[in-house]
């Protein structure tokens, strides 16, 4: 009789079938997410004139779906770990489609405030549960490259919102706009319909094995040490986004007086920076090691942001862009192997989901930090800061993070 297939020899036969089919629902799912915070930027100044809300009430709209999203991500991280990704997967895709569209029936500030919270909290649990269902999916090798991909969905997400929202709001207007929102339902369709769970999560499942994923996030020194690191690296990863990305088209326009068309071709032009840097990351990780790509990112994005901060023509400002763009958010394309690597099964989805949340949570101050500078100071000292944060990532990783690569799941 024959022995039955391991796990990885599953994920690894699976590649050309179920393998690819996680992955494009991972993608799709992030995707969506990215695409659905930009246009809610972008549409921020009609929302309030039209509701007739308060500068103060339009920000909390970002705000609270911020927080709905940290909450999604620490819920649905866990429930992952206890009923399973797929069927996690597909519920937060579903929470989120349906909520987004109600914000086009929104009447006031009270309503749409509570649509927005509660789609962000759909919207939170798709990056962890994508990253652990790819990563459970596909052989070792491939991991840090794959993984790479669900962070280049959100990049594809925020590049579409840039482009169509310019033309589909005059068009539609905004109640339109989060109408569109209910078009991820039908991809929740297609992940229930033709998405199984990963054999890693289903052989658990069949020992009748479960543990207490939270715990095991701390359970020794080692586990705890790497916890931190990967919430520090996370951490300034999200604040260095929403800093970066919340502030670029205003620094642009007030700086050197570009139109809202021309700020947002140039934010687009860093936005395809960040693409190509998610990619060629899940490339040098899976070949060189996580740590050396990690480091080489960090140290990249020290000095680029410092040297944007000090780019004055147009031209320097459009390549300057792009190439800060590849280190600042490049380094997103290697959390899901990098945290995959670190935990069990039991807690790999609570694990993702957790300490990237925990991030976004940190993460959301860096818009305010980079105001308040620009406000009291300069824009150039504000992005001065984005630049220093990112030697705590250094260090961080220096001494608070092992390395992984090719390891197999647990």
């Amino acid at each position: 009789m024959n022995a039955a297939p391991s796990a990885t020899d599953t994920r690894a036969s699976a590649k050309d079938g179920y393998a690819g089919r996680a992955l494009l629902a991972s993608v799709l799912g992030y995707a969506m997410d990215g695409f659905d915070l930009l246009i809610l930027g972008f549409m921020l100044p009609v929302i309030t004139a039209d509701l007739h809300l308060s500068s103060a009430q339009g920000g909390s709209l970002v705000t609270w779906t911020l927080i709905g999203a940290v909450a999604g991500g620490l819920i649905f991280g866990v429930l992952s770990d206890y009923f399973g990704r797929v069927r996690m997967l597909t519920w937060t895709i579903l929470i989120f489609a349906v909520f987004t569209g109600l914000c086009a029936l929104a009447q006031g500030y009270a309503d749409l405030l509570i649509y927005r919270t509660i789609a962000g909290i759909g919207l939170g649990g798709e990056f962890g549960i994508g990253m652990t269902l790819v990563a459970e999916a596909w052989p070792a090798s491939q991991r840090a490259r794959v993984s790479s991909y669900v962070g280049l969905g959100w990049q594809l997400g925020v590049l579409a919102a840039a482009l169509l929202t310019p033309l589909l709001l005059p068009l539609i207007g905004w109640r339109g706009m989060f109408a569109l929102g209910l078009l991820p339902a039908v991809v929740s369709f297609f992940v229930r319909r033709h998405v199984e769970e990963p054999a890693l999560f289903t052989e658990r499942v069949a020992r009748g094995m479960r543990k207490l994923p939270l715990k095991l996030l701390v359970a020794d020194g080692r586990t705890t040490r790497a916890s931190i690191g990967v919430a520090i690296l996370c951490s300034v990863q999200n604040f260095g986004y929403y800093g970066l990305m919340i502030w670029l088209p205003s620094y642009l326009s007030k700086t050197f007086g570009y139109s809202l068309t021309r700020s947002g071709l140039w934010t687009a032009v860093t936005v395809l920076g960040m693409a190509c840097g998610i990619w060629l990351f899940g490339i040098a990780a899976d070949r060189f090691g996580r740590k050396p790509a990690f480091l080489f990112y960090q140290a990249g994005a020290v000095v680029m942001v410092f040297v944007y901060a000090h780019l004055s023509t147009p031209m320097a400002l459009l390549i300057g862009g792009a190439a800060m763009g590849v280190f600042v958010n490049g380094m997103i394309g290697g959390y899901g192997a990098l945290i995959s690597e670190l935990y069990p099964t039991d807690a790999r989805a609570t694990a993702q989901n957790v300490l990237f949340n925990v991030g976004r949570a940190v993460g959301g101050f860096g818009p305010v930090a980079v105001g308040a500078l620009a406000a009291r100071y300069s824009f150039g000292a504000a992005l001065a800061l984005l630049a220093s944060i990112y030697l705590v990532d250094i260090f961080a990783t220096l001494f608070l993070i092992p390395e992984r690569r090719g390891a197999e799941l647990e």
